[in-house]
């Protein structure tokens, strides 16, 4: 690991509070079984009235069954978790089922997937009574929470995408074929106005914005990863503490900044 990417691991595992995580999953009735990533404080002093599933960009492999708990991970939803947990809102992260080894948009966008984050809400709804559930993807995880987001329907309280994959790239649709007005709960875009990947431009996020709500994201760190992957404007390299507390804003109903610079 380059001496730089390290350092920044551990200064981002710094500033990330310290929060109960535990592995679990959830079988399916074909077999197959999904690994999560449970992270709360447990127990807490009053019912979260607001919990989240966090999709994870790329192949959506976490590891978690493989390589245990990630400290803190790279992927900014995977890293920034505990920011969440911190502001109130437990998560779970998704993994890969048992019988993939990573998540196509294909797979992405079928009934099976839809299926398992069904298992999922209803078992955070379990763990957290009467909580209202969200479902919070990035990058190709955005592909995940938008079609599963769509399937279910009033099952959730709302959809949060970030770095949204727009445009198809090699064999990957992403949202290029999807019309978000499937999705018949609250809608909100977040994304940087450098975000240099062919697959999740600004302008598209731009134009959303005359329909749905967009947080625009300025500024951060320079880059130390390609313009895809986490530790670039992509990822929100240095301002994740404000675009996930701009985004708890939202999914509390909150006055929120339509604009982070």
């Amino acid at each position: 690991m380059p001496k730089l990417t390290a350092l920044l691991l551990a200064c981002l595992a710094a500033i990330v509070p310290a929060h109960a995580e535990e592995i679990r999953q959830l079988s399916a009735s074909d077999g197959h079984t999904t690994p999560y990533l449970l992270s709360a404080d447990l127990p807490t002093q009053a019912p979260p009235a607001i919990a989240a599933i966090l999709f994870n960009g790329g192949e959506g492999n976490v590891g978690l069954m493989s390589k245990g708990i990630p400290h803190p991970g790279s992927n900014f939803l995977v890293r920034s978790r505990g920011l969440f947990v911190a502001r109130g809102i437990p998560v779970a992260l998704i993994d890969a089922p048992s019988d993939r080894s990573g998540m196509p948009d294909s797979y992405r966008m079928s009934q099976r997937h839809a299926d398992d984050v069904a298992a999922l809400v209803l078992a955070m709804q379990q763990q957290f009574a009467g909580a209202r559930i969200y479902l919070v993807g990035t990058s190709r995880g955005s592909v995940s929470a938008a079609y599963a987001g769509a399937a279910l329907g009033n099952k959730v309280a709302g959809v949060a995408l970030t770095s949204s994959v727009f445009n198809a790239s090699r064999d990957n649709n992403g949202l290029s074929g999807f019309s978000f007005s499937r999705i018949t709960v609250p809608l909100l875009f977040v994304h940087h106005a450098d975000d240099g990947c062919p697959a999740s431009p600004y302008g598209p996020a731009k134009r959303q914005a005359e329909t749905y709500p967009l947080i625009t994201v300025q500024g951060g760190k320079p880059a130390t990863s390609g313009p895809c992957e986490p530790f670039s404007p992509h990822g929100y390299l240095g301002r994740e503490e404000p675009v996930v507390d701009a985004i708890v804003h939202w999914m509390q109903g909150e006055p929120y900044p339509k604009v982070l610079d």
